[in-house]
């Protein structure tokens, strides 16, 4: 047995240690509460009314109603959690945060939605976040919660390697796939098939200046036919995409946001409109390919003063129709709009915002969706709780 006195210096020992590992560690909670209210002149798809998305747009008006439809919703609400802890000589970070924006299955809905959920250590990510293919600051300062269609936007589930971090940096990810596959005129039920995992890389380089970036992603699209033996009929192709995106700094503080997208079988990347396949050909034999997409986004974003500023700007994305899809299949969506943002301090935020959403059928057939939104934002954070 030790002495009182080593007892007492082992005891105290064990009791800051944990106290060591908090003054390493941190935990923030954070998020807002914000309301929207919109007023579209048109009749928008019901489950969108509270998003302007050209793809939904529907080309026979009719079909959901009379022009004129109002909405209130706090879908774009967020909460979120970061935290950092050192883990051997480095520091693992942790992101998780929702909105309570519906997709999918819950379109139209106010419910739990997944951004991120991730952890980094070193130069390895793991979980979901932002799309490496993806430059998520070419996002523009707008109101609308789905924004701009003709640019890249997905959070997906990734396991990536940052070689390179700082001015310039280079990332590499496997990414899980997914294939949007439209059926068109092929009387056979189709359906994704994702046998490997999507491929994504990017360089990106930073100055005063504002920021460039180059991304590529390369992945096999995929499709079958559930129910039928072994799948059959069933064939993949090659999809693949390249993604230039820059911001430049101009005047003081305002901001000019250019990207250009293209490639075939990439729809599931965009932040709107397409399919990743469709059938070709005829009948008798609906030979299924990858379809080729352009989009692009041109944004400006001024700061009138401290408190007030805007972004006005234009977006599409405008796919090539395979001969064997239908005549209400997506051709192009279209979508601009002009705000105007006050924000008295870092917590609060009140705009204005009218928009304006395109939508054309592989036939010519068009639809409209124009409206104007305002919303209020009160943000929260509790700086550091450990």
């Amino acid at each position: 047995m030790g002495t009182l006195a080593s007892r007492r210096t082992l005891g105290t020992a064990l009791l800051l240690a944990p106290l060591t590992c908090l003054a390493d560690s941190s935990f923030e909670v954070y998020g807002f509460g914000m309301v929207d209210y919109v007023q579209a002149f048109d009749r928008p798809n019901p489950d969108w009314v509270g998003a302007l998305r050209p793809s939904r747009i529907p080309t026979n008006a009719s079909s959901v109603g009379s022009d004129g439809q109002a909405t209130l919703s706090v879908r774009q609400s967020r909460l979120g959690v970061n935290s950092s802890t050192m883990a051997g000589d480095s520091e693992l970070t942790t992101k998780f945060e929702f909105d309570m924006y519906g997709v999918g299955p819950d379109e139209g809905q106010t419910t739990i939605r997944l951004r991120h959920a991730y952890g980094e250590w070193k130069s390895i990510l793991a979980g979901q976040t932002n799309s490496v293919f993806m430059d998520g600051d070419v996002f523009p300062n707008v109101i609308d919660y789905w924004g701009p269609s003709g640019m890249v936007f997905l959070r997906n589930p990734q396991i990536r390697w940052t070689p390179v971090q700082g001015d310039q940096t280079v990332a590499v990810a496997i990414e899980t796939p997914g294939s949007g596959v439209d059926n068109g005129l092929d009387p056979n039920t189709t359906a994704g098939d994702n046998e490997y995992p999507d491929l994504t890389a990017h360089f990106r380089q930073v100055g005063d200046w504002g920021h460039f970036q180059v991304a590529g992603i390369l992945r096999q699209v995929g499709y079958d036919t559930p129910g039928a033996p072994d799948g059959s009929p069933d064939d993949s192709e090659l999809g693949w995409g390249v993604n230039l995106t820059t911001t430049i700094n101009l005047l003081e503080k305002d901001r000019l946001i250019l990207g250009v997208v293209h490639g075939d079988g990439i729809s599931n990347y965009m932040n709107d409109g397409g399919v990743d396949m469709a059938p070709d050909g005829n009948a008798i034999d609906p030979d299924y390919q990858v379809v080729p997409l352009t989009g692009l986004i041109s944004y400006y974003e001024h700061a009138w003063n401290d408190r007030y500023s805007s972004a006005i700007g234009y977006s599409s994305t405008e796919i090539d129709n395979t001969d064997f899809q239908g005549p209400d299949a997506f051709n192009k969506g279209e979508y601009a709009s002009t705000n105007l943002l006050y924000s008295p301090n870092d917590k609060v935020m009140m705009g204005v915002e009218y928009l304006f959403g395109k939508r054309t059928a592989n036939d010519g057939d068009k639809g409209y969706d124009r409206r104007v939104q305002f919303s209020v934002k009160y943000s929260f954070s509790s700086g550091n709780l450990l």
